[in-house]
């Protein structure tokens, strides 16, 4: 059933998803399974595996726990076989649970209290005939001794009989459940006498909207808000939360649901009181508790992919390349420390200038930083953007004009989780003996030449390219995180013979010890000649060889194949291809005129289809290609260096340093990133900031708005657009939207509502 279940989601046949379930339940991993075992799953890509590898774990959770229900329900003698049916077919842990609420084990409750004092049987005569007089009934149910001393006792008791039953019916729920996700809105307020202390959260002060449309920054902005004591928040049916209701919708459904109505019978206004009290006291409660989970849940999901997406989009971000790289962590008291590395990230030279004050050794520090450019032969310069960066940016300007024969490309980057790193286990592994403050520069160098290899090594909450980072569950973002970086990692390959530990352990098959163990070789018996030495590492077997080796380069080896993402098992079709064009591996490679000739189905045989001799043919044609971009970076402009320089019109140029739903965070170097909102991007319409832009992205804005007081910039894409006309305000105004609750592009109109909505679910920035 699940393999059915799956097959219809993902809109693919039985046997694809058989066979990667297969796959999976073997140890493959999803690089693997999505780059080397085509023909098994008939193609099933890495986005697609991931949705079933996810998918798979809740409907095999979700089976295993209407296991444990049908046991339970069967030893209480209450199994029927409609119920079990139900259960069976229940798609979803909430339908499930529903089934199961009224057989849950629980606390003896005031209905079972009033069943085990015999009150049943008035309880359902008052409902089936509803002509009979409740208090005469309840005369003869009297019971001092159980709790029931008085007709009223009584009748409470039968309604509590009432109550329970109504809110225990798994049909009535979803129906209730339903209109109130559909219907609801979401009403947030300001707790009493907190108005100072919640500034941050003015825009929830009064704050309501439909339940359905509550995106997923407001909704976590708005549980922040209630969990720090500031805002309350329920669910109403009206639009007008103050109005007073005297019967809801919700009520009339219960009714409807338990066939009562009011024709003015003895028993009639004490079933509508069942109904009221069945709403009031319990569903109501349980639905607002059940419907903030979901919202809590979605929101979740949502930012943790926003997180992923954007972590992705970093990870992936261009390599300025293998090239000696000089690092200079800023700094203004404590100096700006500087690292140089070698093309393969080795430490050459380490040190500290003091070119601010209170030193204000401007020109010493000029004299330095040359000197050892010359000597080391340094053709990149990789600025951190912290404290005294544009300071420092200026200083390098400077030494480069002064000294043009150097022919120095200089580039300011993100330090973000730099210091993490610097103080980590890792680092004093990697720099041993060096100076804490030293090696974040080594970092600063190293993430310019290649970002994914020098991020791996940060913990990615770190990074700071997250959305709410810390009030998502946290074993579901390291999750996803975890994916996220070894798809990129897998995606790019990594080099054998001068990958870190951080880096192997991230490669499809291998883990922290088998790393550690990797590298340990290659220090006692050097560097790898080919991908079968990995055989002769301690602990690393058969199997993670067979998921490893595809993804592992070495250059300059024996074999040159093991230079490209040819896996091993699969060198006897080049073996066939070299025969067939009588040709030596080394004249294959890069003979693209050659290669085009082939045709693939010439070479496949029962093991290696069409897919696979494709791939190969295509990785023969360029070998070891890198999926990313091509190096690019922003020029910050000359005087703008902190958020008192920006001024509405000004046009500059940045790098997206986050991605939201609800628009792009552009750092300009003025130390505080300004934000794009979504209708600020284009002109067309656009329902998702990363149809324009991503992480990493270079990209033009003008300054639309200045609000130095709370540090928030609001940015446009559009050149056309209208600026406000003054600088340091914060007017509000309110985005049109859609009927989807999408935000609508208008040329020549800035919603500035975008900038306050947005800045309220601000990332929380990893910040050095």
């Amino acid at each position: 059933m699940i393999i059915s279940t799956l097959a219809t989601e993902l809109a693919v046949s039985t046997k694809q998803i058989s066979a990667a379930v297969a796959l999976l339940d073997d140890g493959a991993t999803v690089p693997f399974i999505a780059r080397y075992r085509k023909e098994a799953t008939n193609g099933l890509d890495d986005t697609q595996l991931r949705q079933l590898e996810s998918r798979l774990g809740y409907l095999r959770e979700l089976q295993d726990r209407k296991s444990v229900i049908l046991k339970s329900i069967t030893e209480q003698d209450k199994l029927t076989d409609t119920l079990a049916q139900a259960i069976n077919d229940a798609q979803s842990k909430r339908l499930l649970e529903d089934l199961y609420l009224p057989f849950k084990p629980r606390r003896r409750t005031k209905g079972q209290i009033a069943i085990e004092a015999g009150i049943s049987p008035l309880a359902d005569a008052l409902y089936q005939d509803p002509t009979l007089n409740p208090e005469g009934q309840a005369h003869t149910y009297i019971n001092s001794e159980a709790g029931f001393a008085d007709e009223k006792a009584v009748l409470e008791g039968a309604k509590y009989i009432l109550i329970e039953r109504f809110a225990e019916d798994a049909r009535l729920l979803q129906t209730i459940r339903q209109h109130m996700t559909q219907q609801g809105y979401l009403v947030s307020k300001i707790s009493a006498g907190k108005e100072q202390q919640a500034a941050k959260y003015t825009d929830y002060f009064a704050h309501q909207e439909k339940f359905k449309n509550v995106p997923s920054h407001r909704a976590l902005a708005m549980f922040r808000g209630r969990n720090e004591g500031f805002l309350s928040l329920k669910i109403t049916l009206s639009p007008n939360a103050e109005a007073p209701v005297v019967r809801s919708e919700c009520e009339d459904m219960i009714a409807r649901h338990a066939n009562i109505r009011d024709h003015g019978r003895p028993a009639d206004a004490w079933l509508q009181s069942v109904v009221s009290a069945t709403w009031k006291s319990k569903i109501l409660p349980h639905m607002e508790t059940e419907l903030f989970n979901v919202l809590r849940e979605k929101s979740e999901t949502e930012a943790i992919n926003v997180f992923a997406k954007n972590l992705q989009d970093l990870l992936m971000a261009a390599p300025a390349g293998a090239k000696v790289t000089m690092g200079l962590d800023p700094g203004i008291r404590t100096g700006v420390k500087i690292a140089i590395v070698d093309h393969t990230g080795k430490v050459l030279h380490t040190g500290t200038i003091f070119p601010h004050p209170p030193q204000n050794a401007w020109d010493k520090s000029l004299r330095t930083i040359a000197t050892i450019a010359k000597q080391y032969k340094v053709d990149l310069i990789s600025i951190g953007n912290g404290t005294g960066s544009r300071e420092t940016d200026k200083l390098v300007g400077q030494m480069m004009k002064a000294n043009p024969e150097l022919a120095i490309q200089k580039i300011m980057i993100s330090e973000a989780g730099a210091s993490v790193y610097s103080a980590s286990e890792l680092a004093s592994l990697e720099l041993p003996g060096m100076d804490v403050s030293l090696r974040g520069a080594v970092s600063i160098a190293r993430r310019l030449q290649d970002p994914l290899a020098e991020l791996v090594k940060i913990e990615p909450k770190a990074i700071g390219v997250g959305q709410y980072q810390h009030d998502v569950s946290q074993s579901q973002l390291g999750q996803s995180l975890t994916r996220v970086i070894e798809d990129c990692v897998n995606a790019v390959g990594v080099d054998l013979n001068t990958a870190s530990p951080a880096l192997l352990a991230n490669v499809s098959g291998l883990n922290k010890t088998l790393a550690t163990n990797i590298v340990a070789h290659r220090d006692t018996h050097g560097a790898f000649k080919a991908r079968k030495a990995l055989l002769d590492v301690a602990r690393l077997g058969p199997k993670a060889y067979e998921q490893a080796a595809g993804f592992l380069r070495i250059n300059n080896g024996i074999n040159p194949l093991d230079a490209s993402s040819v896996h091993p098992e699969a060198y006897p079709v080049v073996d066939n291809i070299l025969a067939h064009t009588k040709v030596a591996v080394n004249d294959l490679i890069g003979n693209s005129a050659l290669l085009r000739q082939l045709t693939p189905d010439t070479f496949t045989n029962d093991t290696f289809g069409e897919p696979t001799v494709l791939d190969i043919l295509n990785e023969l044609d360029k070998p070891g290609r890198d999926p990313r971009p091509e190096f690019k970076t922003a020029s910050y402009k000359e005087g703008v260096e902190s958020i008192n320089d920006l001024t509405p019109g000004m046009i500059l140029e940045g790098v997206v340093s986050n991605v939201a739903n609800f628009g792009a965070f552009v750092d300009v170097g003025v130390h505080q990133d300004g934000l794009v909102h979504i209708s600020a991007m284009t002109d067309g319409f656009i329902s998702d900031p990363r149809d324009v832009v991503k992480t990493g992205d270079v990209v033009k804005v003008k300054v639309v708005e200045v609000d130095v007081a709370r540090k928030r910039i609001a940015f446009t894409m559009r050149m056309g657009d209208e600026v406000k006309a003054k600088a340091n305000t914060s007017t509000r105004t309110s985005p049109k939207k859609t009927s989807k609750n999408t935000v609508k592009t208008k040329p020549q109109s800035i919603p500035s509502a975008g900038m306050a909505d947005a800045f309220a679910a601000a990332f929380a920035k990893g910040k050095k």
